[in-house]
């Protein structure tokens, strides 16, 4: 009996650590997955160096995108930040 009240408070502060940084990072990475999943030709995103650009084509691993009209260049899934949304 001595032994449960003694891990008790441990379990506790193991169970608090998952709810509040565990289990949202996995729910924000799987979000995040679903995203660059979801991206398509078209689609404007902003690059971890901050470029936005425009997706040309989605390859395996990677995306052909245009920076400009004349420069296009593959990046990889990673890379991507987030979805470009304009605000009107």
């Amino acid at each position: 009996m001595e032994i449960i009240a003694q891990l008790l408070p441990f379990i506790f502060l193991i169970a608090i650590m998952y709810f509040v940084i565990i289990r949202p990072q996995q729910q924000e990475a799987k979000k995040r997955q679903e995203m660059i999943e979801s991206l398509q030709k078209g689609d404007k995103v902003v690059t971890n160096g901050g470029f936005i650009v425009v997706v040309n084509k989605v390859e395996n691993g990677f995306f052909s995108v245009k920076m400009n009209d004349d420069v296009v260049v593959k990046i990889t899934k990673e890379s991507i930040a987030r979805k470009y949304e304009d605000e009107a």
